[in-house]
Formats: structure tokens, C-alpha cells, sequence
């Protein structure tokens, strides 16, 4: 089930799970923290971020602050399959998490961590060069 599915199956639901910020990046973390050995060993020179809401400019379909986004995360940078020989004293790529459309999407706190987890993963799966159709 994709994203877009996910939040349309929640949105109008009138209680939501919410968290502050600290625990919110520290599920995060823990979701970094806990990739596989051969790909944590590849994983560099990437910013991981949590805003609260995509703003127009991040390729959000609505403005910020609207709970009907379907953008729960975003990977800018060049992915690590096209690094070229070259690639060295660059800015770190950028992996942002949306943290008002996950909770948006959750009623529950396990619900909350598997949207972020699944949020997480997919964006590291565009680091890794995946795309959309390849990814949860």
C-alpha cells in the first residue's frame, strides 16, 4: 500500500497519535540506526532531517501546514550508485521527514513508528538509487 493510500485511509479520523519532536527523531534515529551492515556501511554523507510540513517548494502538491499532503518525505542529493570519481567535498545529501503528514496518518503509536519507519526506509531507498515503483 503506498503512502497516498495510507493517508487517505486515516484522513477525517478524529483522534490522532501525537508525539513531540524528541521522541519523533529519535524513532528516526533508532529506524537509521537499525539498517542492515551492508548498507549502513555504504550510508554517508547524508543529513537526516524532521520538519513538520513540506513547503511548496519541496515538491508538496498542497502548502504547507495542510493535512491533505501526500509527501511524507523527501531525498535530495545524488544517489549512491551515480557518484562519480569526483564526487568528494560535497554538501551532504538530504533526507527530510514531514513529521505532520506521518502523524497525520496515525492513530496509534505503532501506527506512528511503522508510518516512520516505512518513511525512513523509503527515502534511503532513493539514496540508494531506487525508485518510487521499487519502494514500500
Amino acid at each position: 500500500m503506498s503512502a497516498a493510500d495510507r493517508l487517505r485511509a486515516v484522513r477525517g479520523v478524529r483522534h490522532r497519535y501525537r508525539t513531540d519532536r524528541r521522541t519523533f527523531e529519535r524513532i528516526v534515529a533508532d529506524v537509521v540506526r537499525s539498517l542492515p551492515e551492508p548498507f549502513s556501511e555504504r550510508f554517508s554523507n547524508v543529513a537526516i532531517v524532521v520538519e513538520e510540513w513540506p513547503d511548496q517548494g519541496a515538491g508538496a502538491e498542497t502548502l504547507a501546514d495542510d493535512e491533505d499532503t501526500d509527501l511524507l518525505g523527501l531525498y535530495q542529493g545524488v544517489p549512491y550508485g551515480e557518484r562519480q570519481a569526483g564526487y568528494n567535498l560535497v554538501v551532504p545529501d538530504r533526507i527530510t521527514i514531514y513529521r505532520g503528514p506521518i502523524l497525520a496518518a496515525s492513530r496509534t503509536e505503532a501506527e506512528a513508528r511503522e508510518e516512520i519507519r516505512l518513511t525512513v526506509l523509503h527515502e534511503i531507498g532513493h539514496y540508494f538509487g531506487l525508485g518510487d515503483d521499487e519502494l514500500p
